[in-house]
């Protein structure tokens, strides 16, 4: 919890503040999971603090809901393309993804229980960053991803514009 609680920190993920008059303060849960070997064996347990995104209410909270997911005969055409070719296909998984996107809406979230700051416990956050369990939270990483993507050389695909195209020398490269 320690660990979550120190990438928010970092990442800025959000502010500690008096909650304005009108608004209303989203509550957090804190979700427990066990990570396990190829034989079974629990290696590391994860805690990950999840907003109840639940009591956000549309056209107040939020506009729209978002998930951006490549049509899966695109990724296998890529695939087939990529053997044909021999070219080597790498799969990257980002660490608290949904923290680097940043949202838009005026959100607050309750302090965490077991970790309400002594001095300001009647204070709540301000969500600056994408909060796992948040409607906002795809639509935010995906603008952040694609954002950095375009700026770096990368052209949305034809075919899925979910799907981000780099030609590297005699490669391609596909996010």
């Amino acid at each position: 919890m320690h660990e979550e609680l120190l990438q928010f920190k970092l990442l800025n993920v959000w502010t500690l503040v008096y909650l304005p008059e009108g608004k209303k303060a989203i509550g957090t849960k804190w979700v427990y999971r066990n990570k396990k070997d190829q034989r079974g064996i629990v290696i590391r347990n994860k805690a990950r603090l999840v907003a109840h995104g639940q009591r956000q209410e549309e056209g107040i909270d939020y506009d729209e809901v978002f998930a951006p997911v490549a049509r899966i005969e695109a990724i296998r055409l890529f695939l087939a393309y990529a053997s044909y070719m021999d070219f080597t296909v790498y799969h990257m998984d980002v660490k608290c993804a949904f923290l680097y996107g940043t949202i838009e809406e005026e959100v607050y979230v309750s302090q965490p229980l077991g970790f309400v700051d002594l001095e300001f416990p009647n204070k709540v956050y301000k969500v600056e960053k994408a909060l796992y369990g948040l409607h906002q939270a795809l639509s935010a990483w995906y603008e952040t991803l694609s954002t950095y993507l375009l700026e770096n050389g990368f052209r949305r695909g034809t075919i899925d514009n979910t799907l981000f195209i780099k030609k590297i020398k005699n490669d391609i490269l596909l996010v």
